[in-house]
């Protein structure tokens, strides 16, 4: 099993990414083959653990994916690797509201089995350091905090006072970083800034941060740390085995249509949104995609002017078309080519982002006019994780299907549901959102496709079918 770290943090803020990102960059330029994983449902820092290492970010979501994937999917990712450097979420014990542990990244570094790092904020305290890392270590006997790295230090004096403090722990300190704000990433309404959206600043910032990180990191200790990672039992996932080895052969999954074997007309092409505008996925769902039967081809609608040739399928994810309302407008012939595609009949997945996309109009800003809607910025920051099932038969998911989800936006649409709503939501609140409109399926709901690989089986099923 592949040497393994866990990056977590008393509180959002402390510097896990900064940290994770630049772990990531260092062993990576040493020459070390590193898997990038990241905690919960966030899909900007994966970017950036992309961009360090060179391999897809990937997220480990026990809520989402439920805690029996956990270790399968990090399996799955970390193949033939040398490292994985695993970026907590929020403070180390913060989960899923209400429901205990879960979802949290002191659950995942126990699914893992894996080694602790905190990264301590150390830039207004002292001596208390000792009893901040005391109460993490401790809290859980069965999370193993062997490690801190202190962040933002003031000064040479500052340190010295810090690691005396830490000496008493028991929790050897594996790293000091000085206050550098210009490597630290912009921010916006929605947290970090893109990689996508930054490419160029984005790979001098991360060279930055490795540099830091090789600087005032014990690299040697921290592997060491990693190889003592005792090993995973279970196998590791596999998009052909979760979609079936024979797209004709029938499947528990109530989501996987009875369709003709899709082998004899060929794969059908699934064209995914991507570039600035539609930068959040994960990257299992392109690999169901595949493996279910489909080529997958990446169109950026901000510049290409025509969906790709021969798309049966299409699939908008989520990101920051708000951000680029007057640019998606602009590219009227884009806008044209994706409604009739939908009028055609061909299958539409969307996804928050995809939502806004296909509404008749962001900001005032005309978009495809798929949906009878309207969506606009708000003050309100809609977060959280949702429990969900499928009140409209789509071409996602059958009438009664349950899957879990995440909100994650700052804008609304009016009407938040159409005359067939995707999904009624039933925790933390009641409600039906979304639209199934023919074979379009738009929702505000982010869903991570290994809990129900059927929803990509079923999606190009229908694809194969026309």
């Amino acid at each position: 099993m592949v040497a393994r770290l866990v990056i977590a943090a008393p509180s959002s803020g402390s510097g896990k990414t900064t940290v994770a990102t630049g772990l990531m960059a260092a062993f990576t330029a040493a020459g070390l083959a590193v898997s990038p994983h990241k905690v919960g449902p966030d899909y900007i820092d994966p970017g950036y653990h992309a961009l360090a290492t060179g391999r897809p970010g990937r997220n480990l979501d026990a809520y989402l994916c439920g805690p029996d994937l956990v270790a399968p999917l990090f399996a799955h990712g970390a193949a033939g690797c040398d490292l994985a450097v695993v970026e907590g979420v929020m403070g180390m014990y913060d989960g899923a509201a209400g429901q205990g542990e879960l979802a949290s990244t002191a659950h995942v570094a126990k699914l893992l089995r894996a080694p602790v790092v905190l990264v301590v904020d150390a830039s207004s305290q002292s001596r208390s350091v000792a009893a901040l890392v005391h109460g993490f270590a401790s809290w859980d006997p069965q999370v193993r905090v062997a490690g801190v790295i202190l962040n933002k230090v003031g000064s040479g004096r500052h340190e010295a006072l810090l690691r005396e403090a830490l000496d008493e722990s028991g929790v050897p300190v594996l790293g000091a970083l000085r206050r550098a704000p210009q490597v630290e990433a912009p921010s916006r309404h929605l947290g970090l800034v893109p990689v996508a959206e930054r490419r160029g600043d984005a790979v001098e910032s991360v060279a930055a941060l490795a540099s830091r990180v090789r600087e005032g990191c014990d690299l040697e200790g921290l592997l060491a740390l990693a190889r003592s990672a005792p090993s995973l039992s279970g196998d590791e996932w596999d998009p052909a085995v979760a979609c079936g080895a024979s797209f004709s052969d029938p499947t528990p999954s109530r989501n996987r249509d009875s369709a003709p074997d899709r082998r004899a007309g060929g794969r059908p092409r699934i064209a995914v949104a991507g570039g600035p505008a539609f930068t959040f996925s994960y990257a299992e769902h392109a690999e169901l995609l595949t493996a279910a039967g489909a080529e997958v081809v990446t169109f950026d609608p901000l510049h290409d002017e025509q969906l790709p040739d021969g798309t049966a399928g299409l699939v908008i994810g989520g990101g920051f078309p708000e951000v680029y309302a007057p640019e998606l407008s602009a590219n009227e012939q884009l806008r044209k080519a994706v409604a009739e595609l939908a009028l055609s009949g061909a299958p539409v997945a969307a996804e928050c982002a995809g939502l806004l996309y296909l509404s008749r109009e962001l900001d005032g800003k005309p978009m495809c006019g798929v949906l009878d809607a309207k969506a606009r910025m708000s003050e309100r920051l809609t977060l959280g994780y949702r429990e969900a099932v499928a009140v409209s038969d789509s071409v996602l998911a059958a009438t009664g299907t349950r899957m879990r989800g995440h909100e994650f936006h700052r804008t609304t649409v009016e009407p938040g549901a159409g005359p067939a709503p995707a999904w009624g939501l039933h925790r933390p609140e009641r409600r039906v959102e979304g639209f199934v409109q023919g074979n379009v399926h738009a929702s505000y709901l982010h869903t991570h496709w290994a809990a129900e690989p059927g929803v990509a089986d079923r999606f190009v099923g229908r694809c194969a079918a026309r």
